[in-house]
């Protein structure tokens, strides 16, 4: 029975979550499996992956072999530097000591990338928001200057013609030179 280790997709249309899976590689892609060992969920930046390493390490070295995206899941968690080191330690080529101590150096360097690319993400993602608040403020008050521009103006047009029509009013009231004035 050749075994597989694969993704299991769950989740609603446009938002796929994935279990991590060993099943009978004759077996449907969400169909029956042997063993559930993790999960995967791409919709997260970066991608959030849990797995049990010491089940997939195991499952490996019986011979399951993962599909290509599950391998770059396993290389990404080091469960691939794992059987491989492990593989050295079972041919004599180096001590289980001197494999975990490469082992927790490759983690080591590996969460420090990773704590490094959150940061870039974090501060990218406030500078973002910082130069969208820096040209929504400008946007206002370009808006504000338009406005009261605007009502200046109307202002001005009411003034001048409330002073054209006074003194219309006034020219028309006012009787001419030599002109006597009406008696009502």
């Amino acid at each position: 029975m050749p075994t597989k280790i694969r993704l299991q997709r769950h989740g609603k249309k446009g938002k796929p979550y994935f279990h991590i899976v060993v099943a009978d590689g004759r077996a449907p892609r969400d169909g029956r499996f042997i063993e559930r060992i993790g999960s995967y969920n791409p919709i997260s930046n970066p991608a959030t992956i849990e797995i049990d390493s010491e089940k997939a390490a195991d499952w490996m070295m019986k011979g399951a072999q993962p599909t290509d995206t599950t391998r770059a899941i396993l290389s990404y968690k080091g469960v691939l530097y794992r059987v491989h080191l492990n593989k050295g330690v079972a041919k004599g080529k180096l001590t289980q000591e001197q494999a975990d101590a490469k082992f927790d150096l490759w983690m080591q360097e590996k969460s420090n990338k990773i704590d490094a690319k959150k940061a870039s993400l974090a501060s990218n993602k406030a500078k973002t928001l910082g130069s969208r608040l820096e040209n929504e403020v400008k946007v206002n008050a370009a808006r504000i200057d338009a406005k009261k521009q605007k009502e200046a103006e109307a202002m001005a047009a009411a003034t001048a013609a409330a002073s054209t029509s006074v003194a219309s009013n006034d020219e028309e009231a006012a009787p001419a030179e030599g002109e006597a004035p009406a008696e009502a």
